[in-house]
């Protein structure tokens, strides 16, 4: 972070200053902020967030002994050795209210370039493509896994420093109103809007509610911002009158600015042509799926912009061997036998898309084998979209389906009442039934795919695949 003084912050955040014997209001502090106390650096700052099932007041004395020089609390605290505290009514507030001066004081000085990016599915991937590209260019401050939401955002938004070109900035939401504020914090120059499909839609309370949502990222940008849409979505491309932004479309249609052809997915990754502005360049993506191939445009398009050449793109995308841990992650290796451990969530869109892959790559005599669980908050939808995925599973021909957990039995009944199919179908209980299943079933040459929501557990099921056929 910048280094301010202790009284600066105590007014950012409107807060009062709480400060030990020897300490002055004038006294700097420029270390990483955070809410977990087993993340704090030395001379950094913990902020206290009450929580639904704990209290991270409870964990300041712990924050102290690991080195914080600073406690931003909702009520004081005990702490040996005592150490300078701000005293605010809403620490969650106030963690915003820091982020959004940080991000205005260096953007002051004048280098400083922000990118949003928000969607259903591929937030993540997008941001870390667009870390390596950008990160090639200049220093870029990205989020750390998925930080998202109303604590994860603000936090990265605090590891700008004066030197920062950068900042790429994960937006999540789980309610209108969550991606305007986050937005009204980093202002970015370019805003990304991926994909609205019916991932969380049973918190939203339905794909209108979704929409709106998403659309958030758009309608707050200034006339001299870029808004970069998808243009195979219709419901993202319908957000482009919303916009003062200019806007500039990605896709494989004839609609798209920045287009992808010639895609060829292959056992280690994707290839493709990227078209932007009347130049080509060829890329050899490390990352299956021709769903990670549009994340992989939409970041082209957002560093287009910005003004990275589309040659130097390709190239960065080029070195993406995956996008992280649970997500297309390659695993296995003995006997040729793949896995892909895809289990780090899972939605409509990003099971079905993680489904053609798997249908894509499989080798010339070898089998498919797709290890599915609950696709979890989709509300009402649920039932009829667990009953399309186990159909698509069918009509991709997916040699076997192992459906885990009774909230996705519908996906298994789906698929064996479908009948024109040569494959087979197995529900089990639990992870270690699928997996006692899938070791005894498994050829040389078949390609395994484990997906599903985080609530399901399976990415544990994946590694523990991806390591007894490693």
């Amino acid at each position: 972070m910048i280094a301010l003084t202790l009284e600066e912050i105590a007014r950012i955040v409107g807060g009062r200053l709480v400060l030990p014997a020897g300490t002055g209001a004038d006294a700097a502090v420029s270390g990483a902020v955070t809410t977990d106390s087993r993340e704090i650096e030395r001379g950094g700052i913990f902020v206290a967030k009450p929580g639904e099932f704990d209290d991270g007041h409870r964990f300041a004395p712990k924050a102290v002994e690991r080195g914080a020089a600073l406690l931003v609390v909702e009520h004081e605290v005990e702490t040996d050795p005592a150490v300078a505290q701000i005293v605010v009514p809403d620490s969650v507030e106030a963690l915003g209210a820091l982020a959004t001066e940080v991000v205005a004081r260096v953007r002051a000085l004048g280098r400083l370039k922000i990118v949003g990016v928000t969607g259903s599915n591929g937030k993540t991937t997008t941001k870390n493509l667009l870390r390596t590209i950008l990160g090639h260019v200049g220093p870029t401050v990205a989020a750390r896994a998925s930080y998202n939401n109303e604590v994860g955002a603000p936090v990265t938004m605090l590891e700008l420093t004066e030197d920062t070109e950068f900042l790429v900035a994960e937006m999540g939401a789980s309610g209108i109103g969550e991606i305007a504020r986050l937005v009204r914090m980093a202002r970015p120059d370019v805003g990304i809007v991926l994909k609205v499909g019916l991932a969380h839609a049973g918190e939203f309370g339905g794909i209108e509610q979704t929409v709106r949502a998403k659309s958030e990222m758009v309608t707050d940008l200034l006339p001299g911002d870029v808004a970069v849409l998808n243009a195979d979505d219709p419901r993202v491309a319908g957000m482009a009158p919303l916009t003062k932004a200019r806007v500039v479309r990605f896709g494989l249609g004839p609609g798209a600015e920045v287009r992808a052809s010639g895609i060829h997915a292959h056992a280690r990754g994707t290839d493709f042509t990227i078209e932007a502005g009347g130049e080509t360049a060829e890329v050899h993506f490390g990352v299956l799926g021709e769903h990670h191939v549009m994340n992989a445009l939409a970041a082209a398009a957002a560093a287009l912009e910005l003004g990275v050449p589309l040659e130097r793109i390709a190239a960065a995308l080029g070195e993406v061997a995956l996008a992280e841990r649970w997500r297309m992650q390659l695993m296995g290796g003995r006997d040729d036998i793949t896995v892909i451990n895809d289990a780090y969530n899972a939605s409509p869109d990003s099971m079905a898309a993680a489904l053609k892959t798997l249908a894509q790559v499989k080798r010339p005599g070898a089998r498919t084998i797709a290890v599915l669980g609950e696709m979890s908050e989709l509300g009402e939808f649920s039932g009829e979209e667990h009953d399309r995925i186990g159909l698509m599973a069918v009509r991709l021909g997916i040699s076997q389906l192992v459906v885990v957990g009774e909230g996705a039995r519908r996906l298994h009944i789906s698929a064996i009442n479908e009948g024109s199919w040569d494959g087979e179908s197995a529900y089990v209980e639990d992870a270690e039934e699928a997996f006692r299943l899938v070791v005894a079933s498994a050829r040389p040459g078949d390609t395994v795919l484990v997906k599903s929501s985080n609530a399901a557990g399976l990415r544990l099921l994946g590694d523990r695949l991806g390591e007894w056929f490693a």
